[in-house]
């Protein structure tokens, strides 16, 4: 673990606090009139351990920051996460379809998660210290931060669902739609079916011995087999029907 440059000058009960290899969550922790706050760093969507920031108040009110600078650097801090939020909410304007709101799905969450423990640890830090105004500052700007991240990730997590949503709706639209044709064409092969039948068994070189027949035979012969298509085209839709009634219940 990475400690910072005070880190010997702080209180005994603080440090005793702290495992030896990660500094753990975000937290304010005070003894003494010491108070620590420890932040994570703004994270990206494919950084999985995070980066500590640590931030010294002493008794007389001074501040001093892990890297450098004070009080100052934990707004520095602050602003790490209102770009961060800018940026993606800028992306989510620029989104059109699925794909571009997962993506900024993946990138807000973290962010999200982060923003809203930072918020509850500058609270904790401003009850710790209640009279110091510049944590208050920073603990309603957090607010802001994590307000916007979150109405960000519950827009774009709506986004995506209408998405979805209307992509399924076509789907099924485009399936409805092809078994209509493929019943109707069902229904004319049916229809058809014994007129072929019955046209290649009269087709067929052996005497039947209605070869000599009148002409209103032929027309006969050819109404019953458009009839009995017919027939079986209707037996067909009725069955198909039940079945889907007996699905249906």
């Amino acid at each position: 673990m990475k400690l910072p440059h005070f880190w010997s000058r702080l209180p005994e009960a603080i440090k005793v606090r702290f495992g030896r290899k990660r500094p753990g969550r975000q937290r304010a922790l005070a003894a003494e009139d010491h108070l620590l706050i420890v932040l994570h760093r703004a994270p990206g969507a494919d950084e999985r351990d995070r980066e500590p920031v640590f931030f010294w108040r002493k008794p007389d009110g001074t501040w001093e920051a892990g890297e450098r600078g004070g009080i100052s650097r934990l707004m520095e801090h602050l602003e790490e996460f209102d770009a961060a939020e800018a940026a993606i909410a800028k992306e989510y304007e620029q989104a059109t379809d699925a794909r571009d709101y997962f993506v900024i799905l993946e990138k807000a969450a973290p962010l999200h998660h982060t923003a809203r423990n930072l918020h509850a640890t500058l609270q904790a830090a401003r009850e710790a210290v209640p009279a110091d105004r510049d944590l208050i500052d920073a603990r309603d700007w957090a607010y802001e931060i994590e307000r916007a991240l979150d109405l960000l990730y519950t827009d774009t997590r709506n986004a995506l669902d209408f998405h979805i949503a209307i992509h399924s709706e076509e789907e099924t639209r485009l399936s409805t739609e092809s078994i209509r044709v493929a019943n109707r064409l069902n229904i004319l092969a049916a229809i058809f079916l014994p007129l072929t039948a019955i046209a290649g068994i009269f087709g067929m070189n052996i005497r039947s011995g209605l070869e000599g027949s009148p002409t209103w035979a032929f027309w006969l012969v050819l109404l019953c087999g458009i009839l009995l298509g017919i027939g079986m085209s209707c037996w067909a839709v009725r069955g198909a029907k039940g079945q889907s009634a007996d699905l249906a219940q």
